[in-house]
């Protein structure tokens, strides 16, 4: 098979997938090597993003998306009549740079660092899929362990969690 056939088969995967598209299952489907189906994916992602389209491929830690570009997003709310969604409030971004700077985090620690309750803002951050239950930390009544989403991700245009910015002392 042709590269350039690769090429388009990657994108229909990702366009029929609605969701990220691990490389190993890229992989898998082309029957090549992770590192081919990743090169191949890389460059997908260099084709939409040196063309002007309304779509752009993204990169999830270890998979990838194709999306729509975020500037388009007026018009697509439009089209759609979804309404524009409320932006967090200041104690929901506190709490979600608390729990993607310090994940997997329980809710103590995080009212700790904030000095405040937080249990409205994890119902909001929880509710809009921006974190989730990660696991249970093992010391007498289980807390739960927080972290961030691929939805957490694609809000703030990062490829993984390594991707944040260094945290000032």
């Amino acid at each position: 098979m042709e590269k350039q056939q690769m090429m388009a088969i990657i994108e229909a995967i990702l366009f029929i997938a609605g969701e990220p598209v691990s490389v190993r299952n890229i992989a898998e489907v082309l029957e090549v090597d992770m590192d081919t189906a990743r090169h191949m994916m890389d460059k997908l992602m260099e084709e939409y993003a040196s063309q002007c389209r309304g779509l752009q491929v993204i990169r999830l830690n270890d998979a990838y998306q194709l999306v729509t570009r975020p500037e388009y997003g007026e018009y697509i709310r439009r089209f759609t009549g979804a309404s524009k969604e409320q932006p967090l409030s200041r104690a929901c971004l506190e709490t979600l740079a608390i729990i993607a700077y310090n994940q997997p985090v329980t809710k103590s620690d995080i009212e700790q660092l904030r000095g405040v309750k937080c249990d409205h803002a994890l119902a909001m951050l929880l509710e809009k899929n921006l974190i989730r239950e990660v696991g249970r930390l093992e010391v007498p009544g289980k807390p739960k362990l927080y972290g961030t989403t691929e939805v957490f991700l694609k809000s703030f245009g990062l490829s993984s969690i390594e991707d944040l910015p260094p945290l000032e002392p």
